[in-house]
């Protein structure tokens, strides 16, 4: 599976409709993900699954470049591509079970969109018959695999129930070409997927991974976060840290805010930001990280109410 800094044929993303994943907040957010596309349709083509022509709309008139957009009429009970999506390896798209995180009910028209990018893609589609998230793993493209206990070993939310660690790292090799995983242990609080990477720590490069860190002794995440860094620090790569924003809380939910989850398109890097002290500091880290992209920000405080962001809105196809 090639690095998500490896070149993009496309992102995939699917239009927002389902209004109660924002109750109360769902007005501003196909200006969110209008902003996410008009930044993607000026460094690569951006494949979008709609209902209607709403986001037609919407892109047209926030100047977004329209000749690298595609729709395609597709159902979705959601929009966390990255989740229901194929994961694209060279010459195919590994189409993973999709079960609503071990969450929700209404999954089966993600599930079956997932099916229908790998068809679009035109690659050879390959179903191995378990259940995998995208935003439960991050590769480096050599090898390596990073990924989380709480998610994939918990019998919380429990993906493959009786799949052991053994088994797991068996059809991760076999359909992603992994050589080593790099297992973590928990995912931040208010993941309520339980667990997943793209919200905790992620490859920059082949070497190197971010991963965020809590300085508040007080926050939930403290202690948490402290144990994944050293876990992380006896793995081969070289470890930099992210801070994490202030705790982002809506209607008595503590929300998943995390600037892990940055979306690494082609010559681009879109990370979420909070309105928060942190925003620069995180953008900085990494704009060191990726010297040779642009970094730029995406306000995300409404978005986050869905309880995902950039990274698990959408999913790269490589060339």
């Amino acid at each position: 599976m090639p690095a998500e800094w490896e070149p993009h044929l496309a992102t995939w993303i699917a239009w927002p409709h389902n209004e109660e994943d924002w109750p109360g907040r769902f007005e501003p957010i196909p200006w969110v993900y209008g902003e996410i596309v008009r930044k993607l349709s000026q460094v690569e083509r951006v494949k979008i699954l709609v209902r209607d022509d709403s986001a037609r709309k919407v892109l047209e008139r926030n100047g977004t470049n329209m000749a690298a957009v595609d729709f395609y009429e597709v159902e979705t009970d959601r929009v966390w591509t990255r989740d229901f999506g194929p994961m694209f390896v060279k010459g195919a798209a590994i189409k993973w079970n999709f079960n609503g995180w071990a969450k929700y009910d209404n999954y089966a028209a993600d599930d079956a969109a997932g099916h229908k990018i790998a068809e679009l893609s035109g690659l050879q589609k390959v179903t191995p018959g378990i259940v995998l998230e995208g935003g439960s793993i991050d590769v480096n493209g050599e090898g390596l695999l990073l990924t989380t206990e709480e998610c994939l070993l918990s019998p919380v939310q429990a993906r493959n129930p009786g799949i052991t660690r053994a088994g797991l790292e068996a059809q991760l090799a076999e359909y992603l070409g992994i050589e080593k995983v790099l297992w973590l242990r928990n995912g931040i609080v208010g993941d309520d997927t339980h667990g997943h990477i793209d919200d905790l720590a992620r490859f920059t490069d082949a070497e190197t991974v971010v991963i965020v860190s809590e300085e508040d002794p007080l926050d939930a995440n403290y202690q948490l976060l402290r144990e994944n860094l050293e876990v992380l620090r006896e793995y081969p790569v070289r470890v930099k840290t992210l801070p994490c924003p202030a705790p982002l809380v809506f209607d008595g939910v503590r929300l998943p805010a995390s600037y892990a989850n940055f979306y690494i398109a082609n010559e681009t890097v879109l990370v979420p930001t909070f309105n928060d002290v942190n925003d620069r500091v995180a953008l900085e880290t990494l704009a060191e990280c990726f010297p040779d992209r642009s970094v730029v920000g995406i306000n995300c405080v409404d978005l986050v109410w869905g309880l995902g962001t950039l990274h698990c809105m959408t999913q790269q196809e490589p060339l």
